[in-house]
């Protein structure tokens, strides 16, 4: 479990986008004031992570080798803040969404994991921000 805690909520916002979960907080979706929109919040994550062409497509819309759909433009835009502040904006369903799908990533398919990590954290910043607060958050629970 430690393998993958660390970056649990680094990639959350990118790896949203191949949820389609957040979109642009500006947006006019029912929402608490300030957070990300939870319009996506009942996608099937499993239903995606099943499909290696829905989440290739994703992975690609991510990484600039592909077209992206209207929710992972808007989520591409939202990545910087995303890093920057852990994620707070996102819900506690698409941060549970999250964890799923970078558990996924990480487990099954690390080459991928791999490259969205270099192309959005490529210093390693947020990595150990995150890491600190993960861990700080693992402690926390009972």
């Amino acid at each position: 479990m430690r393998r993958w805690q660390g970056g649990v909520v680094l990639l959350a916002a990118a790896l949203l986008a191949a949820v389609a979960w957040a979109t642009n907080p500006t947006e006019h979706h029912p929402r608490k004031p300030g957070m990300y929109t939870s319009r996506y919040d009942h996608i099937n994550v499993d239903n995606i992570l099943k499909s290696e062409r829905l989440l290739k497509n994703y992975f690609d819309c991510l990484m600039d080798r592909g077209p992206c759909t209207a929710d992972g433009s808007e989520l591409k835009r939202n990545i910087p803040d995303a890093l920057r502040t852990g994620c707070s904006k996102c819900t506690e369903k698409q941060e549970d969404g999250a964890r799923k799908v970078i558990k996924h990533l990480m487990d099954n398919k690390p080459d991928l994991w791999k490259q969205l990590e270099a192309k959005w954290d490529p210093d390693g910043e947020y990595t150990r921000r995150i890491t600190a607060a993960e861990e700080k958050r693992s402690k926390a629970k009972p």
